[in-house]
C-alpha cells in the first residue's frame, strides 16, 4: 500500500495549493488524498448546489455557531472539503479560520452526487468522525438525510435542528 503522507506534509501541500494561481480559477473542487495527490471533482449540479444552500440557510437559522461551506479538513484519508459544516462558537473560538482544520467541526455534511459510490461515502463518514466530528450527515439528491455518529447510524440529529429538504424540481 505504501507510506501515507504525514499530516505535516498534507498541511504544507495544501498551503501550496491554496497559493497556486494556476488552480484558483479551476471549475473543480480540489481535495488531497492520503498520499498528497490532488483529486478533482467536477462542478456540482444545480440540485446539489440547491441542497447545499438550503442546508447552510437552515443551519444558520436553527443553530448558533458558524456554518462553513466546503471548509478544508485534515483527515486520515487526506484533506477533504465536506459540502457543509457547522461549528459551535466554542469550536470557532478554538480553531478560528486555520486552513486546513486539524479537528473536524461538530457537523460535517456531504451531499451525495450520482458519481459517489457507497464505499466513498462510508470512507468519508468514518474519516470525519475519526477527525472529531460529532455527526456526519449524508444527504441524497432526493432530499433524504442520514445521520451518523461514532455509534453508527441514528434516526435523527442529536443537535436541536430539524431540516426538511425540498424534493427535486423538474
Amino acid at each position: 500500500m505504501g507510506n501515507l503522507a504525514t499530516p505535516e506534509f498534507l498541511i504544507d501541500r495544501w498551503q501550496q495549493l491554496c497559493q497556486d494561481p494556476f488552480l484558483e480559477d479551476l471549475p473543480y473542487k480540489i481535495e488531497l488524498n492520503a498520499w498528497g495527490k490532488i483529486e478533482m471533482t467536477p462542478p456540482a449540479g444545480n440540485r446539489h448546489s440547491h441542497l447545499q444552500g438550503v442546508l447552510v440557510t437552515e443551519l444558520k437559522r436553527q443553530l448558533s455557531g458558524v456554518v462553513l461551506p466546503e471548509c478544508a479538513l485534515l483527515t486520515r484519508i487526506g484533506i477533504r472539503a465536506p459540502d457543509v459544516c457547522w461549528a459551535s462558537a466554542e469550536f470557532f473560538a478554538r480553531f478560528g479560520e486555520i486552513t486546513p482544520y486539524t479537528h473536524a467541526p461538530e457537523i460535517c455534511i456531504e451531499v451525495r452526487s450520482r458519481s459517489n459510490v457507497q464505499a466513498e461515502m462510508d470512507e468519508k463518514t468514518a474519516a470525519y468522525l475519526a477527525a472529531g466530528a460529532s455527526e456526519v450527515w449524508i444527504v441524497s439528491e432526493d432530499g433524504t438525510i442520514r445521520y451518523f455518529t461514532a455509534s453508527g447510524e441514528q434516526p435523527r440529529s442529536g443537535f436541536p435542528v430539524s431540516i426538511t429538504l425540498p424534493p427535486p424540481i423538474g
